[in-house]
């Protein structure tokens, strides 16, 4: 699934700790300097969307329709109130740093495998001269629990497994609600998307480390992309942004996090699932040049068994409505997953009839 690569926070401590000295060419994106203004003053327009509000019998209503609009006009909110204990979140976090702040051959113990998406390293790395994102992750399937390969399951920092187990379930209850709502959004049965995750679905978590580089606006910390799965939610573990929003008109907006809050976004599946109706946006993370950035992305994602394709109550059920994509078994939608790699909307343009 992955090659081997070379470690960039290795890198980065071998050079003093102040960002590569000399970047080496696999990272460099010339590119990345052509791309359109970021549009700063977009910060506040992406919507901030209160759970509570959600779930309460008198702002359902009105805060639902704003959920609605979220998922159409950005395909990302900032939930509030998502009711994720405390302790729980600063549990993770700290477990984040814990990992991350490792000695190197400690983390190459739970490095990735041949064949292998889990484990510690950087994923989609198909060829030798493949150019790379600056940044060393950590890749676990967390639910179900007969799920999880623990031989990637890092034992240190002494809590990591206990306070990821914990974290990762808090959040997948937080998503299955989320869905349930959308469900209803869409004029449809709370359970109809959840019917298609039998079992509970399955969740990954990907832990992100940053490193700053000293010629940060010539590398990507990751590539613009969309996600391909149900919805994403994400922690910010520091207070170093990098995260930007891809808009219609081509400029990146860049996220804030609001204190205590998930950055939650739309997937392909999701896209493909509401035929259209709900939007999977390109986003991508910048490098800060002095200060690391941390964070933790959560997928949701079908069952395996679940068939992939527009749900039937929004087709079949609607009068002159047509189906946008294919409707595909789990194992030919991986197929066309890893094909496209993880660039641009490539995967969505694959599944479009």
């Amino acid at each position: 699934m992955s090659l081997p690569v070379p470690s960039v926070q290795a890198m980065v401590a071998a050079a003093g700790g102040g960002g590569a000295a000399r970047v080496p060419a696999r990272y460099l994106r010339p590119e990345v300097a052509a791309d359109a203004v970021v549009a700063g003053d977009g910060e506040a327009a992406i919507p901030a969307i209160d759970f509570q509000r959600l779930l309460h019998p008198e702002t359902s209503r009105d805060e639902s329709a704003r959920l609605h609009e979220a998922c159409q006009e950005w395909g990302f909110f900032q939930l509030i109130n998502h009711g994720v204990p405390d302790d729980v979140i600063e549990g993770m976090k700290a477990g984040v740093e814990g990992f991350f702040g490792l000695p190197a051959e400690t983390k190459k113990r739970f490095a990735q495998e041949p064949g292998q998406l889990e484990g510690y390293g950087q994923l989609f790395v198909v060829s030798e001269d493949q150019k790379l994102d600056w940044a060393d992750l950590l890749h676990l399937y967390t639910q179900p629990p007969h799920h999880r390969n623990m031989r990637f399951w890092p034992d240190k920092p002494d809590t990591f497994r206990s306070t990821l187990d914990a974290y990762s379930s808090a959040v997948k209850s937080v998503a299955d609600r989320l869905l349930g709502i959308m469900s209803r959004n869409l004029g449809l049965r709370p359970e109809v998307i959840a019917n298609r995750c039998v079992g509970g679905g399955v969740q990954s978590v990907r832990m992100n480390c940053y490193p700053p580089c000293s010629e940060a606006d010539k590398v990507v910390g990751l590539l613009p992309h969309s996600d391909a799965d149900l919805l994403t939610l994400l922690l910010q573990v520091n207070e170093v942004h990098g995260l930007q929003v891809k808009r219609d008109d081509g400029s990146w907006v860049p996220v804030r996090p609001l204190d205590g809050a998930f950055v939650v976004n739309v997937g392909d599946v999701l896209q493909i699932f509401t035929n259209g109706r709900y939007r999977s946006v390109e986003h991508r993370v910048v490098v800060n040049a002095e200060r690391e950035r941390l964070s933790v992305a959560a997928f949701h994602s079908p069952s395996v068994h679940a068939t992939i394709g527009p749900l039937r109550e929004l087709v079949a059920d609607q009068e002159g409505e047509v189906a946008m994509y294919k409707t595909v078994d789990h194992e030919s939608f991986m197929g066309l997953f890893f094909s496209a790699k993880l660039e641009s909307k490539s995967f969505l343009q694959r599944m479009k009839l």
